[in-house]
């Protein structure tokens, strides 16, 4: 699914309390058949560790680390190998023993993808996933979650300002002034 709407609209906090990053002032949020809000602390981290894959605008990759060490860490953690012809398939397998702070924000943001994707999760959400590349990467990337969504059954919520991009989506919100509504 895809939600859009303006800057300021509400989209990437509503994707933080789904994600169980935020914890939300009121309800409960259901992932799996239960309340993430309701779990234990380990079991949460469990959830977002084995379950969940996120991917912000902001990459958060660990910056005195190579790109092949942030994807090490992340398998580690996953019980899970790194996916060689994943880094191949989003262009930075040339790139993987350099510092992420040598990188161009694109690449930092496939780095951050593959190690989304390489831990296999069961549900991605996705914050402008491709906001730092261009139109035919950005295609690319899209076509290559398209596949990993439909070869592991798995979903994602994804928050874009580009409606082309959403359009690719099964199932298509609107964020307007903290409120969601079906498109």
């Amino acid at each position: 699914m895809a939600i859009v709407g303006v800057s300021g609209s509400g989209k990437s906090t509503l994707m933080h309390i789904l994600s169980s990053m935020l914890r939300p002032n009121c309800g409960k949020v259901e992932l799996f058949g239960k309340d993430i809000y309701a779990l234990g602390d380990s079991e949460l981290v469990k959830l977002r560790r084995n379950d969940l894959g996120l991917i912000y605008q902001s990459h958060y990759l660990f910056k005195g680390f190579s790109a092949y060490e942030n994807l090490e860490v992340a398998a580690i953690l996953a019980n899970q190998a790194i996916d060689t012809a994943l880094l191949e398939r989003l262009g930075i397998e040339r790139v993987i023993s350099q510092k992420v702070t040598e990188l161009s924000g694109g690449q930092q943001q496939r780095v951050s993808i593959a190690r989304v994707l390489s831990k296999n999760p069961r549900l991605i959400f996705a914050d402008e996933p491709t906001g730092n590349l261009d139109h035919a990467t950005a295609d690319e990337v899209m076509g290559i979650f398209e596949e990993y969504l439909e070869r592991n059954k798995a979903g994602m919520v994804l928050v874009t300002h580009d409606e082309k991009l959403a359009g690719r989506c099964s199932h298509l919100y609107r964020m307007q002034n903290g409120t969601l509504s079906a498109v």
